[in-house]
């Protein structure tokens, strides 16, 4: 079922919200200050386009660097990612088909907000393909 999931989630707002990750990890890593968020947009774009099996973890030792970036963060890129989730849930919402893939695309918008001291991982006992 996962599989199936991921599939019409990567059809119909993964790819776009992949590049979208894709374009502000690189607008992020053209300063050198920002190369950590270059880096966490990159993390949060493989998970973008596989979410189902998936779940976000608090990474362990996450401390006050990790607050200070998601602020920063926040203010430059979440918010612009945030709103693209937003509109692309409630674009899949119109269908029956569409409402898991919708909900899925809403619980990405924690990570996409705050993505330092996080790390995803699978989910248990799930197998991702």
């Amino acid at each position: 079922m996962r599989t199936l999931l991921n599939i019409i989630w990567f059809v119909l707002a993964g790819w776009e919200l992949f590049l979208a990750y894709l374009l502000f990890g690189a607008l992020a890593c053209v300063f050198i200050v920002t190369i950590p968020a270059g880096v966490a947009c990159f993390r949060i774009a493989g998970y973008v386009v596989w979410p189902f099996g998936r779940i976000v973890a608090d990474k362990p030792g996450a401390g006050a660097g990790s607050a200070l970036m998601n602020i920063v963060w926040f203010v430059v890129a979440g918010v612009w990612l945030a709103a693209g989730h937003i509109l692309t849930a409630a674009a899949q919402a119109v269908t029956i088909v569409g409402i898991p893939v919708a909900i899925a695309n809403i619980k990405l918008i924690p990570v996409t907000c705050f993505p330092f001291g996080k790390q995803v991982v699978a989910s248990p006992g799930a197998r991702l393909f």
